[in-house]
């Protein structure tokens, strides 16, 4: 039987590969597992906060992320009878080495972390899926399927779930998950926009409502978000249903064409009742759920990641007391929650609670991007 491990890695997107960064720069033994047989290829989470680039830095990996993206980035607010050119996104944080948003798809994130891995010998075991995780002394037994069928049993010191809102790490810990969905339903669209300004986000401030469109570069120049309409069907997201928000938001200016995505959401306020529970960790989605509109659960979940990560190697190693785990969660809860530091409005239950949209709320730019990570 082979040693145990120090850790299991369940889930390998933006958080896993984070985590497993940091693991294997402390030089501790882990392994790192998804369901998926391939990395996201859409691109998701569209942009990397100044704080979350800090963090990377460490291992050499900021650099790399700034070179694939967008850094230049203004933004042209579009209203009745004129457009102004609002520079929201240089956030001004002299402070910091990458005063910026990074506009880079998830996708090429991904990529950039995947390749980071490989280079230092780590493998990303694609299309293996932890079935079950028990507790057994002082390790946990974790049942894996791989592709191929095959079952294999692993031991782990501890389990770290970084897989996802349907997380399988933290239904086996019996972790709850609690809170709700808004009722307004988004549209998210990765296209081609023509009689747009390159190089520059654009928003469309109407009656109706608001039409966003940021720069992705790839797959798609244009990463379009809208409000559902009234009237068309909840789960319809078409590309003339998506002409139709743009004719009807800026009569006869755009003409959207080839999309390579398209997807609706409505956005949550959800989060685990606890990010650990005895061996088991979670991280990213699996702890705290956002608008996949702006990047807020990638960048969270990202810091999540490379705030664990060094407790663990910590303790693993016997550098540090088995307490310095408890300080995960007092420190990472409220960065998640702090995306909903707006003012409050009713919830569907009828009580007050704040809102999750981040700076568009009301939160300014500058807090917005540089939430705590530590």
């Amino acid at each position: 039987m082979t040693a145990p491990l120090d850790v299991l890695v369940v889930g390998a997107g933006p958080t896993g590969l984070a985590l497993a960064t940091q693991l294997r720069s402390c030089e501790t033994p882990f392994r790192i597992v998804d369901r998926s047989l391939h990395r996201a290829r859409e691109s998701r989470a569209p942009a990397i906060q100044p704080r979350t680039l800090e963090m990377l830095s460490a291992f050499g990996v900021a650099d790399d992320l700034v070179d694939r993206g967008n850094t230049t980035v203004g933004l042209y607010l579009h209203l009745s009878r004129r457009v102004l050119r609002v520079p929201v996104f240089d956030v001004g944080c002299d402070d910091s080495p990458y005063p910026f948003l990074l506009f880079l798809p998830q996708s090429e994130t991904e990529a950039t972390l995947t390749a980071h891995l490989a280079a230092r010998d780590v493998t990303v075991e694609r299309g293996t899926q932890l079935l079950s995780a028990e507790p057994e002394g002082e390790y946990v037994s974790c049942r894996l399927r791989h592709r191929d069928g095959n079952e294999e049993t692993e031991r782990a010191r501890y389990v770290v779930g970084c897989d996802g809102a349907h997380s399988t790490v933290r239904s086996q810990a019996g972790i709850g998950f609690e809170g709700y969905a808004y009722p307004q339903t988004f549209l998210l669209a990765d296209l081609e926009a023509d009689g747009l300004e390159p190089g520059a986000a654009h928003t469309f401030m109407t009656a109706a409502g608001l039409l966003f469109f940021f720069p992705l570069g790839t797959p798609a120049t244009w990463r379009m978000i809208a409000m559902h309409p009234p009237g068309a069907p909840g789960d319809e997201v078409s590309p003339d249903l998506l002409q139709r928000i743009a004719d009807d938001w800026t009569p006869g200016r755009l003409s959207l064409r080839d999309p390579v995505w398209m997807t609706s959401f409505r956005i949550h306020n959800r989060g685990a009742t606890h990010y650990r529970r005895g061996p088991f960790f979670l991280a990213g989605d699996a702890a705290h759920i956002h608008s996949p509109a702006g990047g807020q659960g990638m960048n969270t979940g990202i810091q999540d990641a490379l705030n664990l990560g060094w407790k663990l190697a910590q303790v693993c190693r016997g550098a540090a007391p088995e307490e310095l785990l408890a300080t995960y969660e007092a420190e990472r809860a409220p960065s998640a929650t702090g995306y909903a530091a707006s003012p409050t409005v009713p919830s569907p239950s009828g009580r007050a609670v704040t809102r999750p949209y981040g700076w568009l709320a009301g939160i300014s730019p500058r807090t917005w991007l540089r939430c705590s990570c530590m």
